[in-house]
């Protein structure tokens, strides 16, 4: 933790650096994937703060759309959409994930309730031929398509898709090496940027 306070310590004697923030936010991008501490969206992008509207959830998990049951995701996606009128919305998965790799191999999750609720609620099973693969990619792969879809069920995001004023984007990121593929429509594949 030391080393974290170190960095905040330092980190605020640099207020020039940030006095613009004040003014305001209008990222471009919402960017949703996983909680996952392996995962760093502006690592990742090299994006600078107020570049990138983030979305963090367990397993990049988008809910199902549901007025009459909000959810903090819902929430944080229509203001992305509706008040920041971002441009591109990212899904981004990535390998080893364990929220995807504890739905592929069934995992007993009765310890994490709320993990387990979460992922029963939210997550359709992914396909796997080899749930044995540690990096899940194949199951992560086809788990950042299911998001997308679900995002189109989204009533603000289908307004925006039927104008042409947003786009969608399904990337897997690979922690063990830094590569990040974009799933191409036209192959049907993800592929490197």
């Amino acid at each position: 933790m030391q080393p974290l306070i170190d960095n905040a310590r330092m980190f605020g004697q640099r207020p020039e650096e940030f006095a613009g923030l004040a003014e305001g936010q209008s990222p471009e991008v919402l960017f949703i994937t996983c909680a996952d501490s392996r995962v760093v969206p502006a690592l990742i992008t090299g994006a600078r703060p107020g570049e990138l509207f983030e979305l963090r959830t367990a397993g990049n998990i988008v809910p199902p759309y549901a007025l009459e049951h909000p959810t903090s995701e819902a929430a944080t996606i229509e203001y992305a959409v509706e008040v920041l009128g971002v441009q591109h919305i990212v899904v981004c998965g990535h390998s080893h994930c364990g929220a995807v790799g504890a739905v592929v191999r069934g995992d007993d999750l009765d310890a994490v309730p709320a993990v387990r609720d979460w992922l029963a609620h939210a997550a359709d099973e992914p396909k796997c031929s080899d749930p044995a693969d540690p990096t899940v990619a194949e199951a992560v792969q086809h788990h950042v398509l299911t998001q997308l879809l679900r995002l189109r069920s989204y009533p603000c995001i289908d307004k925006r898709l039927q104008a042409d004023q947003l786009s969608l984007h399904g990337w897997y990121y690979e922690v063990h090496t830094g590569a990040v593929r974009e799933h191409r429509a036209e192959t049907d594949a993800f592929e490197a940027l």
